[in-house]
């Protein structure tokens, strides 16, 4: 890893003439190295296994894939979080305090636009003071835009950890709480399952009562233990193309529902949550009310998201003009905490740049002991597109 003490693009990531794009380029890792954050270049070829792991095979359809003379399957980095945090856990650095910056090209199949692309950003590992680093990437975002000649921009935030704790202080079933969080991680339609969850259902009975009663209210290694045994004395590993873990899913979800599905009032408490929004400061009155005639134990989440927001006003980020919603969230199961994407104002759909917090990365990526962590990604395409710096030579 390099220090950004003299920032340049990285080799081959700049289309076009060096002097066009070193107007943004530079600008947008002096800022970087400004705030402390040191350059990184991980390798363009990665493993694969990392990337299919987190993503779920859905990604492989856009991977640029290889395999060397050991069998190994790699790939050309398709983003340069996952790379960056990689390096950092094989550096003497890992498990201390350290942020990096960097900028360079990711490989990714998209249909219709180019399959080259830029990406900056920063990542932060090692902070136990969640609350500051989480305002620090807001703030560090804000100043990217700059670098393109943005002022004026949206800010969208969430906190998937406010929703995490509302769940666990309903005391739903297990397989009701990982279904309800994966589905608002990955934006599907969060609405219409809670409203199947309350279902009643159909009277009668079938094959399988007695198993379903046994896995009923179980968590989720108990009933894969217990269908793994099952489908080994029947001397099969899959069933229509289902994995073990998937036909335990399964049972469980049927067995929950047997049990009497998702109450009326925890519906209703999840539907008033899922309806605050505004700016960060009347949000947390909201959730500070809903808590209490709830009886609901969310005190250490919303502290914490309301130690951010302090920190967010310390930075100088105009908390009026920041918008919080408890239903924001951006779309995948990487993040565990803070979330947010600025935007272009007017700009709906497209974010400049996004990121937020990911807790869970490290440990997944093989470290021993959970590390903090936290970043964004900058999209260069959309800044060069949105800001004045698009006349500065970048012609994609």
């Amino acid at each position: 890893m390099s220090e950004a003490a003299a920032p340049r693009p990285a080799a081959g990531s700049a289309p076009g003439a060096a002097s066009g794009s070193a107007f943004w380029a530079d600008a947008l890792l002096a800022s970087f190295a400004q705030a402390g954050y040191l350059r990184s270049e991980p390798a363009i070829l990665q493993p694969a296994e990392p990337f299919l792991d987190l993503s779920g095979e859905d990604i492989r359809k856009s991977l640029y894939l290889t395999t060397d003379p050991s069998g190994e399957e790699l790939c050309l980095r398709p983003d340069l979080t996952i790379p960056v945090a990689r390096d950092y856990l094989a550096s003497s650095r890992a498990g201390q305090p350290a942020g990096f910056s960097y900028l360079g090209p990711v490989f990714r199949y998209r249909d219709g636009q180019p399959s080259q692309f830029l990406q900056a950003g920063i990542e932060s590992f090692g902070r136990q003071d969640r609350a500051a680093a989480d305002a620090e990437m807001l703030a560090l975002a804000l100043e990217a835009t700059t670098a393109f000649g943005l002022t004026d921009v949206e800010i969208r935030t969430g906190d998937v950890a406010l929703f995490n704790a509302l769940i666990d202080a309903l005391e739903l079933y297990p397989v009701w709480r990982r279904r309800l969080i994966k589905d608002f991680n990955r934006k599907v339609s969060l609405t219409d399952d809670i409203e199947q969850l309350t279902l009643a259902t159909a009277p009668g009975r079938n094959e399988y009562e007695g198993v379903l009663a046994a896995l009923a209210g179980s968590d989720r290694k108990a009933a894969l233990a217990l269908v793994t045994d099952l489908m080994s004395i029947a001397g099969t590993t899959n069933v229509g193309g289902r994995t073990v873990a998937e036909i335990a899913d399964r049972f469980l979800e049927q067995s929950t529902l047997k049990g009497g599905a998702l109450p009326r009032d925890a519906l209703a408490t999840i539907k008033r949550f899922l309806a605050i929004s505004g700016d960060p400061d009347d949000a947390i009155a909201q959730l500070r009310a809903l808590a209490a005639d709830a009886r609901l134990d969310l005190a250490a989440a919303i502290d914490q998201f309301e130690s951010r927001v302090g920190f967010m006003a310390t930075r100088g980020i105009d908390i009026r003009k920041t918008r919080f919603a408890t239903a924001f969230g951006r779309g995948l199961d990487y993040y565990t905490g803070f979330e947010f994407e600025l935007h272009a104002r007017g700009n709906g759909a497209e974010p400049l740049v996004a990121g937020g917090r990911y807790d869970g990365l490290m440990t997944q990526l093989g470290s021993a002991s959970p590390i903090p962590a936290v970043g964004f990604s900058v999209w260069i395409e959309a800044m060069t597109r949105h800001g004045k710096a698009g006349a500065h030579g970048d012609t994609r």
